[in-house]
């Protein structure tokens, strides 16, 4: 049943579609969000289900949302240019739907019967694993259902307290099963990649990561290494740090322990607590595992350097990490270039390492996610001095995806950089693998290449550099994406830390 509601203004066309009785996720709800959002004449799509949340950011907006609509409906709020947008963008909606029905028919995966709980649904399937990304305030329920049903978790929703995390991951341990999350957002099982995750090889290496960009940045560089992994196991940014003290850690190295494809686990998170990691370095010990680290920090090596002390621990040869020079030529002569250092960034880690590396070379790097002791700024405003912007924090994702998937808030920064005298050198990354945007280097490049446009048009010279996270077995294809952005004037970098080291020298602040 649907309840729909149609607003017409003299500039804008808007329609609320309220359908009863039916769910989908809210990863899945995402992605077609912004699969409807590309269609022409639709200004705005904003699809979910009814919860007080969504529901906000809805009528915040400016939509019209009828007083009836629940958790328990699927809201579909489209803006258009006219009513043949609407309706293109509805027929667009409903193709996709079909899409997704297809291929669930065809893994096996669609639903058969009505809603029912987790541990019914776990009862009925043998399943192992659910994938939870209800709203946070209801996210723990549906995991401990889990759990006490015999299921590992990957948690992805986020807002989920630290009382609750650790309440959730003690009752796992009491199971024996393993809770990856909350905020979990790539982990990759028995081959099956799950939330964002690039397709690599089979393989040795075990991965354990508190950090989503991270260990798609190790996962990626041991798949250019002719390596692969045996299971990538997500835990939550928070895992590592002192109040949560490493309970999914310790489940995870526990389960690699006594999985025969493992020989050699890989620990990556953000800034983690010294006494968990030595108390997960002595467990490791126990359990005959040999660890190599890659957590971030003030001192420590970047993901590069750690993943290519692995590799050398593994026997493994460490390459060259394949690399493309910008190919559209420098403007004749010298023109002038900004002091400043812009990073405009889809992945968290990614960001947190950009600056632990660029401050050593500039000092304080201001943020939306500032290392202690830099300055906090929004991401929302004009930027100034050196200033790293992480586009996936909650501040910047209300209301629309993951910039992963929708990179349009990103995009519009970029192009502003090329009339800012003040930016010399733009450094980015880019994400691929499944999940993401399917033609995220198409759309940076028509940026970057706005963006140098607009600098040469002032006398200037803008420097891009890329880092370029992915696989050549990614849906987006690493080498066609790198050939895309360097033609459009970027040096595109498979190491991160690579990039950021390219970028301050081209800077002269190496």
């Amino acid at each position: 049943m649907t309840d729909t509601h149609v607003t017409d203004t003299a500039v804008r066309t808007d329609t609320v579609d309220v359908r009863t009785g039916v769910y989908h996720d809210s990863v899945t709800l995402m992605q077609v969000s912004q699969q409807v959002r590309t269609t022409p004449g639709v200004t705005d799509a904003l699809i979910g289900m009814g919860t007080e949340l969504n529901l906000g950011l809805m009528r915040d907006v400016g939509f019209d949302v009828p007083a009836t609509a629940g958790p328990n409906d699927l809201v579909v709020a489209l803006r258009g240019t006219g009513q043949e947008a609407l309706a293109a963008g509805l027929a667009r909606l409903e193709e996709v739907f079909a899409e997704l029905h297809a291929r669930s028919r065809e893994t096996g995966t669609a639903e058969e019967v009505a809603p029912r709980t987790i541990g019914s649904a776990a009862a009925r399937s043998g399943a192992s694993l659910a994938l939870i990304s209800t709203p946070g305030q209801h996210a723990v329920v549906d995991a401990l259902d889990a759990v006490r049903s015999g299921l590992s978790v990957m948690l992805f929703s986020d807002n989920v307290s630290v009382e609750d995390e650790i309440a959730l991951k003690d009752a796992a341990a009491a199971a024996d099963v393993l809770v990856m999350g909350p905020d979990c957002g790539t982990a990759v099982v028995n081959g099956a990649s799950l939330g964002f995750a690039n397709v690599v090889r089979p393989g040795r290496f075990g991965i354990v990561a508190a950090s989503g960009t991270g260990a798609q940045q190790v996962m990626s560089l041991l798949d250019l290494a002719g390596e692969g992994v045996s299971h990538v196991l997500g835990l939550g940014g928070r895992d590592l740090s002192a109040e949560v003290g490493g309970r999914s850690a310790r489940q995870a190295l526990r389960a690699l322990a006594a999985d025969g494809a493992t020989e050699h686990v890989i620990i990556v998170s953000k800034p983690a607590s010294l006494a968990v990691v030595e108390e997960l370095d002595g467990l490791a010990g126990s359990l005959g595992l040999t660890v190599s680290w890659a957590t971030l920090g003030r001192g420590l090596p970047d993901l590069t350097a750690a993943t290519e002390a692995a590799l050398t621990a593994a026997g493994a040869q460490v390459p060259e990490w394949p690399w493309w020079a910008a190919t559209e030529p420098r403007p004749a002569g010298e023109p002038a270039r900004g002091d400043s250092l812009r990073g405009l960034y889809c992945g968290g880690t990614l960001a947190d390492e950009a600056m632990l590396i660029a401050e050593e070379a500039l000092g304080p790097i201001s943020s939306n996610i500032p290392l202690e002791g830099s300055p906090k700024v929004s991401g929302q405003g004009a930027l100034a001095g050196h200033t790293v912007i992480d586009f996936g924090d909650d501040e910047l994702t209300r209301g629309r995806a993951h910039p992963m998937i929708d990179p349009t808030l990103r995009l519009e920064k970029v192009r502003e950089q090329g009339a800012d005298a003040s930016c010399g050198v733009l450094l980015v990354d880019l994400v691929l693998g499944h999940g993401s945007h399917p033609d995220p280097a198409g759309e940076l490049a028509e940026a970057i290449s706005a963006a140098r446009a607009e600098a040469f048009g002032q006398g200037r010279h803008l420097s891009v550099v890329v880092a370029l996270v992915g696989t050549e077995s990614d849906p987006q294809g690493l080498t066609s994406c790198a050939h895309a952005l360097s033609a459009a004037g970027a040096n595109v970098f498979t190491s991160h830390a690579q990039a950021v080291r390219t970028a301050l020298r081209l800077l002269g602040r190496a």
